[in-house]
């Protein structure tokens, strides 16, 4: 049903797929950074795109939006509930779900908001790190109106080398609000 939807929202958006066979079967169980994010249409974009792959998404959302009256929709769609008034452990706690689950893609958006940032956050690098998992590379280009996963690696620990490889995968990517985005991440 979830890959039809998908397939459905790319025939009527024009928008194309790139994500190989290969690349595909590595990133079934990493952690998927998402960029560029720069706009709520990156939500349902990302979404169908998780669909129409067929990939296990989960990622996590402000609490207000699991538990309002559209909590089942979120939850439906991967959502995981976080409240932001208590002081959680997310990198363990995201770590935790990772070591359980082989089948599981935790997506984060590295920017940590659509407003344009001097630097990613660097949970993403650890959790992958501490999971044993690799990270995979998901992107949304506006300008050639083609989602998908380019790349899956593992980190080598060397986090400027790491930032480097993953700032020139993006470089070419095209955010729907273009001056949001700081291509430089690290």
């Amino acid at each position: 049903m979830k890959k039809l939807l998908g397939s459905l929202w790319f025939t009527l958006t024009g928008w194309k797929l790139e994500a190989k066979p290969d690349v595909l079967a590595q990133a079934r169980h990493s952690v998927m950074v998402a960029a560029p994010h720069t706009s709520n249409w990156d939500f349902p974009y990302a979404i169908f795109s998780f669909w129409y792959m067929g990939l296990p998404l989960r990622y996590f959302i402000k609490d207000d939006y699991t538990k309002s009256i559209l909590g089942w929709f979120f939850t439906w769609t991967g959502a995981l509930g976080v409240d932001r008034t208590k002081r959680n452990n997310l990198v363990e706690h995201t770590v935790d779900l990772l070591k359980k689950d082989p089948n599981l893609v935790i997506l984060v958006p590295a920017e940590g908001t659509r407003k344009r940032v001097d630097k990613w956050r660097k949970g993403f690098y650890i959790i992958a790190q501490q999971a044993g998992v690799p990270i995979s590379l998901g992107f949304l280009d506006y300008k050639n109106k083609i989602a998908g996963v380019g790349k899956v690696f593992i980190p080598t620990g060397n986090f400027e080398e790491d930032m480097e490889e993953i700032q020139q995968f993006y470089i070419d990517k095209t955010g729907k609000h273009p001056d949001l985005y700081n291509p430089k991440i690290y």
